[in-house]
């Protein structure tokens, strides 16, 4: 009976990864630019170019238009504009090759955690009701397996972040990080394909148990909320159709804004050491604090927070209520 709960969550995890990711891609490209400062530069026009070559000495103020130009081309709207302008509006969607065959298997294994965690700490305290429990459960469940996916999450994630930034092929980003995982690769090779991976351990441990506890929270309060505002009078009280699609999606968007708010600094730092071959998490972590206002590491650690909650929210909300409507619909099969 637990295999067959656990193929459920799988299968049904699996499902949510893929649609939710077909869905936010296109915002984890601006996103992931934005993290990595990868501004995309206009270029000058043909005046200014002849000129430019008539006089090679660099003047301090074409020094800082050069610097304005890049620092307002790290706006969202900015890179946005510029990756279709450059690249045709596919671009969006670099790296979503393997992230569609890899986010399915992430989000498969998390879902298996949570849901192991919750049916644990259910039989645990079958006749005693105690929801904190079950928060505990579903905590412990949701950082292990955010702890697993990191070790396939890493290279995939090196290989979206190189087409991204980088703008290298699938298949030659695919060749490289592959390599670095075969057990014939020198060492300079196996690093390089971990790369990241310290922080994205960092990023998806704790987080995630933070994730699955948020939801959990949020989906018993509200649904006390709906029962109670039926009086308890109608069987089943918030299960209707309508609390069957809100309250999960309201849910998975809490959980993904107190998650993020842990665990965001820590994917800023992965990002920008898969982008730029950094090493130590704590020089990346402080070369970006410098880059920030006045030195502030709130403002420089967060720096694109903004926009992570507007890729994290939708996909989280879409993720869990597909979760749950494939878990409804796959239980009841079976």
């Amino acid at each position: 009976m637990a295999s067959e709960s656990s193929w459920v969550d799988f299968t049904a995890g699996w499902i949510s990864g893929g649609i939710s990711t077909l869905a936010i891609q296109p915002v984890d490209t601006i996103l992931t630019r934005l993290q990595a400062n990868a501004s995309i530069v206009v270029q000058p026009s043909t005046t200014s170019a002849a000129a430019a070559g008539a006089n090679t000495v660099t003047t301090a103020a074409a020094a800082t238009d050069v610097t304005a130009t890049v620092v307002a081309s790290l706006r969202p709207t900015n890179i946005f504009r510029g990756m279709i302008s450059n690249f045709g509006i596919s671009s969006l969607w670099r790296g979503s090759s393997a992230m569609i065959g890899a986010v399915p298997v992430q989000n498969a294994v998390l879902m298996t955690g949570y849901g192991y965690g919750k049916r644990w700490t259910d039989n645990d305290d079958e006749h005693n009701n105690n929801n904190n429990n079950v928060l505990l459960g579903v905590f412990i469940g949701g950082t292990i397996g955010g702890i697993f996916q990191s070790f396939v999450m890493s290279p995939i994630e090196l290989i979206k972040v190189s087409q991204q930034v980088v703008g290298t092929s699938v298949s030659k980003a695919t060749t490289s990080v592959v390599s670095g995982l075969l057990p014939s690769s020198n060492n300079s090779n196996k690093s390089s394909a971990w790369r990241g991976l310290g922080a994205t351990l960092l990023r998806d441990g704790i987080p995630h148990g933070v994730w699955f506890v948020s939801y959990e929270f949020a989906k018993v309060e509200l649904t006390k909320m709906r029962n109670g505002s039926n009086n308890n009078v109608m069987e089943g009280g918030g299960d209707s159709t309508a609390d069957e699609i809100a309250i999960p999606m309201l849910s998975g968007a809490f959980a993904a804004t107190t998650a993020w708010g842990v665990g965001y600094p820590f994917d800023l730092i992965k990002t920008r050491i898969q982008a730029s071959k950094s090493v130590g998490i704590v020089s990346t972590a402080r070369d970006i604090v410098k880059e920030s206002k006045d030195g502030r590491a709130c403002y420089g650690l967060y720096r694109g927070f903004g926009l992570k909650l507007l890729r994290s929210i939708p996909a989280s909300a879409i993720g869990f209520l597909t979760y749950e409507t494939a878990a409804k619909a796959l239980s009841s099969r079976g």
